[in-house]
């Protein structure tokens, strides 16, 4: 059961939370092309395409803490220091996600091509880049943790 839990937590961190760092990744300087662009009807549609990839595939990344806790569950790890972090580092994503980075690419969305300033996008990137980086130190604890039988 743990291996298939651990299956299920790993596919479901590939296939949900790599589409949403990518896409948000990709929205800020496509969101700095339909400002400066405000006549550029693909550039508009790549914006509002990447800001749905972030909401849809942000909501089906819930699974990836929930496979991830029933299997720490499984493996009786649940109080160990590194995976304790690793869940505070996940909700510390879900809130930067939630919070700074989707709101953001909403407004942009609504307010339509040709507003917003750069200074929005730059803005958004840095948020975009904490939210990369939480995800990063997560994916790290996970492959090299303390006391890991991997030997790594």
């Amino acid at each position: 059961m743990t291996k298939f839990l651990l299956a299920v937590h790993v596919l479901a961190a590939i296939v949900a939370i790599g589409p949403v760092t990518v896409a948000a990744s990709m929205f800020p300087p496509a969101a700095r092309r339909a400002i400066e662009a405000p006549e550029d009807v693909r550039a508009a549609e790549t914006v509002r395409l990447l800001y749905r990839i972030c909401r849809v595939y942000a909501v089906v990344g819930v699974v990836v803490p929930v496979f991830g806790l029933a299997t720490a569950s499984n493996m009786h790890v649940l109080g160990s220091a590194w995976l304790i972090t690793s869940i505070a580092l996940t909700a510390l994503a879900a809130l930067v996600l939630a919070v700074l980075v989707l709101p953001r690419q909403s407004a942009l969305v609504e307010a339509g091509p040709g507003a917003g300033t750069r200074q929005t996008t730059v803005r958004l990137a840095m948020f975009t880049g904490v939210f990369n980086l939480l995800w990063a130190a997560v994916t790290v604890l996970m492959i090299v943790r303390p006391g890991s039988t991997t030997g790594a």
